[in-house]
């Protein structure tokens, strides 16, 4: 059993991660204006878009949409991480925060893959055909400058420029291009973590309410999946990637406790 010889509220790897997270976000807002976009290259697109680079599995962990995002996320990290990363030791610590990163995007490309399906069981295959063409990526290209500079309705007459003819060859525009980005994944693998090693400790909603750990990540995770079998576009987050860190967060744990290796 790791006993640390004293609690550290800033321990190596978590502030170490911290600081990645905050440089990456600093880069991507600052190198912005210079046309150099951090997120085409960082954030984990889809297999079948151009952009897609294997190492975004790694990369997307860094990268975060905005500052609000970034602040959640590495609150999460650094309330529920510090406790485990001082029980666990630094090195179990990452191990298990990577994997449950990676594992997050493991189950979110296995079900957007099955949302691709489905969407393209709805069209021609000379739909999905143009789609997947150069013509489908600049249309999704020319979408993604206009909502920076504020244009978020796009008609008829802009869609028919680059032949987009049914508002399904449009959502699979949005679904083959759009990349998913944060460390979401690995926070929620955090706070499973938190919840089995520390099942009574209280956790204060909205700094007033108490509720003990085992029930809070138990809440979470049946509105994740609820969140996600609804499949609401409109709020912009991926639910599966939340809940594909908490399966492969339990899968590790257990793991680990086949094999008698004590951590608690």
């Amino acid at each position: 059993m790791y006993r640390p010889s004293s609690f550290s509220q800033l321990p190596e790897i978590v502030k170490n991660l911290l600081i990645i997270n905050g440089l990456f976000f600093l880069a991507t807002i600052s190198l912005e204006s210079y046309g150099i976009n951090f997120t085409e290259w960082f954030a984990l697109h889809p297999f079948q878009s151009p952009d897609f680079k294997p190492y975004q599995f790694i990369t997307h962990m860094f990268m975060h949409g905005n500052f609000t995002h970034l602040l959640f996320n590495m609150f999460a990290l650094w309330m529920f991480g510090k406790t485990l990363e001082n029980v666990w030791g630094g090195k179990r610590f990452l191990i298990y925060y990577i994997v449950t990163g990676l594992g997050a995007m493991i189950l979110y490309s296995i079900v957007q893959q099955i949302q691709f399906s489905v969407l393209e069981a709805k069209m021609t295959i000379e739909q999905i055909q143009h789609v997947a063409s150069d013509k489908g990526y600049e249309c999704y290209k020319e979408m993604i400058r206009l909502s920076q500079n504020g244009q978020t309705q796009f008609g008829n007459i802009f869609f028919s420029k680059y032949q987009i003819e049914s508002q399904n060859m449009v959502d699979l525009i949005s679904l083959y291009y759009n990349p998913v980005l944060g460390a979401s994944g690995a926070v929620f693998g955090i706070l499973l973590a938190f919840g089995m090693l520390f099942p009574n400790t209280l956790l204060y909603i909205y700094f007033a309410i108490p509720v003990k750990a085992k029930y809070f990540v138990i809440i979470y995770g049946i509105m994740e999946l609820y969140a996600g079998i609804s499949n609401n576009p409109a709020d912009n987050v991926a639910h599966f990637a939340h809940l594909g860190g908490m399966l492969f967060g339990f899968i590790l744990l257990k793991y680990w406790q086949k094999n008698n290796t004590q951590f608690y």
